[in-house]
Order: C-alpha cells, then sequence, then structure tokens
C-alpha cells in the first residue's frame, strides 16, 4: 500500500519492492541448497574412437528374444529359462563373436515385477551385452 505524502493530493506512485525481495530471497535460497547436488560426477559410458571398424559385409546373428510376462517367467526365445541362467547363456553368445554380438530384445509386461527386470539387465552388462533393445 502507498502511503499519501503531506501534500493531501492522493496515493504516492511509488512500486513496493517487499514481495519481489522476498521471492528473490526464496529463490537465492533454493539455489544455495542444490547447487551442491549438481557438483557430483556422473559416470557416462561414452562411445571411442575405433582405429579399426569391422568389415562391413558381416552378417548380424539373429536377435535373442527375451521375454517376461505377467508371472515373471522369463522366455529366451520363446522357451522357458530360470534367471540365473541367463548370464551363463548370455556369455555363450558374447563369446560366440565379441565384435558382432547378436541384439537381446527384451519385452517386458507391464505387470510383471521391476525387480527380474533388474537381475536381466544386470546380467547382460555382466555378460558384457552391448546391444540391448526394449520392444513396445
Amino acid at each position: 500500500m502507498a502511503f499519501s505524502s503531506g501534500s493531501g493530493r492522493g496515493p504516492m506512485a511509488d512500486i513496493n519492492v517487499t514481495p519481489l525481495v522476498d521471492v528473490m530471497l526464496v529463490l537465492l535460497i533454493i539455489f544455495i541448497v542444490t547447487a551442491p547436488i549438481m557438483t557430483y560426477p556422473i559416470a557416462v559410458d561414452l562411445p571411442q574412437r575405433v582405429l579399426n571398424p569391422p568389415p562391413e559385409n558381416v552378417e548380424p546373428p539373429p536377435p535373442i528374444e527375451l521375454r517376461i510376462d505377467a508371472s515373471n517367467q522369463v522366455y529366451w526365445n520363446n522357451s522357458p529359462v530360470a534367471v540365473s541362467e541367463l548370464q551363463q547363456r548370455m556369455e555363450e553368445e558374447v563369446q560366440r563373436d565379441p565384435t558382432n554380438q547378436p541384439q537381446l530384445k527384451i519385452d517386458a509386461n507391464p505387470d510383471s515385477e521391476y525387480e527380474v527386470m533388474a537381475r536381466v539387465l544386470a546380467a547382460a552388462k555382466n555378460a558384457q551385452m552391448k546391444k540391448i533393445g526394449f520392444v513396445q
């Protein structure tokens, strides 16, 4: 609110900056609190330059279709498999030709548990699989 001057001619036309200062102080506090969080490094595996690229005419192997149904059963190319056996099977596929790996196509039912998907992805990472895709 503006107060009238002593002359009685009406309200003053000055801007009240108190709300602006309050908002700026709140934003300053938010930035001070969140700034240290942004300084932690995040590990990102970037692709590296290859000096000797593999030959272009090599036929890729057929993809591996991995399906997780609503009852959390895992299927490897339409045959049921235990989650504990996945890493061994993936390692065998990688060992065949590490430079020409098959693509792992994961089709997970929306009702399946996240823990099963996490175990499948951990097995793929531990087996050094490079081509992983998700089917919708």
